[in-house]
């Protein structure tokens, strides 16, 4: 089931019993086009959130812990200015649609009582959020600015009058109505008939309509079906389904496979559970925007340099040509005439073999051959700098392939502390400058354990892999990393660990790195005492001896 409008219907009644009367305790906006509103309800805090993400446009609450941004966005201070301390009045459906308003009841500046709606629009790439005034009708602010020359029919700007999206010409199905009946008398197939279903009925997803169907086509009474079908939605049982494609319904769907199943006790339990990888990974990309805009130009830039360096290199492992042209014109510099732009002379380097030697008609012979020479030191005195230029360049290289593969496998917390480590590498500019800068917690590395219970820990980022390698292991415990390739920090949290712990957290390593999708990959292990970091080093770099290598199959261990 995608999240339709009967999925809407029944997240509105769990939101309703949940959270109505409760009053906001904090807003905040984690990810771009998300946010989560804090709210005291039944002495308890809820985290709900609002996504206008166009991949998984959802409300629920959620158990998801988020980290903040250093600076709030516009639309976070207007909330926080608007909504602090409101009581949320009711959470309501707009028909059987997917959209969703929050009333609120809070004070204005002169302390007068001011109505306020929070529309929640579930729609794909037209997803939103906007902050209404009850009252007047004008928007005070949405997550997404949406200007005429996006769509012609809705303005979403402040200052603008909120206009619901256009109706379709549907049926509510929570309304009296006869079309299920006519149309099962038409249609005798399930694609048929879920097709009209969908056609005739606002907020029919296709999961919904086909379920809806089954059991109508099966069903001897088609109202008492129809009538405990919708009103099921009142009293859900959520369920994942882990059928050949994944999927979460508000119940279980007709005749399905009791072994498919996973339970759920609220939807919003079941949509963490569901999107709690995807979500992740698409806030991560969300968040990795600039980082990996960043990484990309360095990268061009880099490349593009060791191309012109390996040049260089190439021309000076030639310099000799230079020397000997040189030698000969000094040779034979009798031979050689004022203007003169080319000279044949015998190379006597080479058997004495004709060796034709291009001269500038402007400078005297003598100067001829010295520009030779010149051309000759010049190149030679140049190769230990360009050799010294292009292992900068290619370490930088190194650097970033890193930071790209740490990417992959980032959550949005390490996805912040990567953007802090470009910061303080110069590579991204800091916006707070001559601000007072916001103290950055850092996250704790990932944590598994093996077979026989041993902890492992996992960096996820250059940061956690320094202060994991230097400042939280065990001189004596035991430290791996894959062989000449960019991968994560492991440490064994023991100083003895066994031959199959090694192993797994080999595994492991192999995993955290950009071997993951190959097989036989070489791991190097070693006790963190041979561990030794170079003064000036970028983050996560490290050299070391003494240590061992085993080859493994990528896999990730249980938390």
């Amino acid at each position: 089931m995608s999240f339709d409008g009967f999925f809407t219907h029944a997240m509105v009644h769990e939101l309703n019993a949940t959270l109505a009367t409760g009053r906001v305790a904090r807003v905040s906006q984690p990810y771009p086009a998300e946010l989560i509103m804090t709210i005291r309800a039944q002495r308890h805090n809820y985290d709900l959130l609002l996504s206008a993400n166009p991949t998984y446009p959802r409300i629920q609450i959620t158990e998801v812990p988020f980290t903040n941004p250093a600076v709030p966005t516009n639309f976070t201070m207007t909330l926080r200015k608007h909504l602090d301390g409101a009581i949320l009045e009711k959470v309501e459906q707009v028909g059987n649609d997917r959209i969703v308003r929050l009333s609120f009841r809070t004070r204005d500046e002169l302390g007068d009582r001011q109505q306020l709606d929070l529309i929640v629009e579930i729609m794909a790439r037209h997803s939103n959020i906007s902050l209404v005034n009850t009252k007047t009708g004008k928007i005070i602010d949405t997550i997404k600015h949406v200007g005429s020359d996006q769509n012609r029919v809705r303005l979403l700007l402040p200052g603008a009058t909120f206009v619901m999206p256009p109706k379709q010409d549907k049926a509510n199905p929570y309304l009296p109505n006869q079309l299920y009946s006519d149309l099962v008398r038409q249609y005798d197939t399930s694609n048929e008939l879920a097709h009209q279903l969908q056609a005739s009925y606002e907020g029919l997803g296709r999961d919904t309509a086909r379920d809806l169907a089954n059991r109508l086509l099966a069903s001897d009474h088609l109202p008492t079906t129809y009538q405990q079908f919708i009103q099921h939605f009142d009293q859900p049982e959520p369920v994942i389904i882990d059928g050949q494609k994944k999927s979460f319904m508000a119940f279980p769907p007709l005749n399905s496979d009791k072994d498919q199943l996973q339970h759920f006790t609220t939807l919003s339990e079941l949509l963490d559970n569901y999107y709690s990888q995807k979500a992740q990974q698409d806030r991560s990309k969300e968040l990795a925007g600039q980082v990996l805009k960043v990484i990309k130009n360095e990268l061009k830039k880099d490349r593009r340099k060791v191309k012109k360096l390996e040049k260089q290199l190439d021309d000076a492992s030639k310099a000799d040509k230079y020397r000997i042209r040189g030698e000969i014109l000094t040779t034979y510099l009798g031979k050689l005439k004022n203007g003169m732009s080319e000279i044949t002379l015998p190379n006597f380097y080479d058997d004495n073999k004709p060796l034709k030697i291009a001269l500038s008609p402007e400078l005297s012979p003598s100067r001829n051959a010295q520009k030779y020479f010149t051309k000759y030191d010049k190149l030679k005195t140049s190769v230990a700098y360009v050799n010294q230029q292009l292992k900068l360049a290619k370490d930088e290289i190194e650097y970033f392939e890193n930071i790209q593969n740490q990417i992959d496998l980032a959550s949005p917390a390490d996805i912040q502390e990567i953007r802090l480590e470009l910061q303080q590498e110069g590579y991204i500019k800091n916006k707070q400058k001559g601000k007072k800068r916001r103290k950055v917690h850092l996250s704790k590395p990932e944590q598994f354990h093996t077979s026989d219970g041993t902890l492992v820990l996992v960096g996820k980022n250059n940061l956690q892999n320094d202060r994991l390698s230097f400042k939280t292991a065990n001189k004596n415990e035991i430290w791996l990393h894959v062989k000449d390739i960019p991968g994560s920090h492991v440490v064994i949290r023991d100083t003895n660990p066994s031959d199959q712990t090694i192993l797994e957290a080999a595994q492991l390593a192999a995993y955290f790195s950009k071997g993951r999708n190959s097989d036989n990959v070489p791991v190097d292990y070693l006790p963190v005492k041979r561990l030794h970091k170079p003064n000036g080093a970028k983050p996560g770099f490290v050299t070391f001896t003494g240590q061992k290598t085993l080859r493994v199959t990528p896999h990730k261990l249980a938390n």
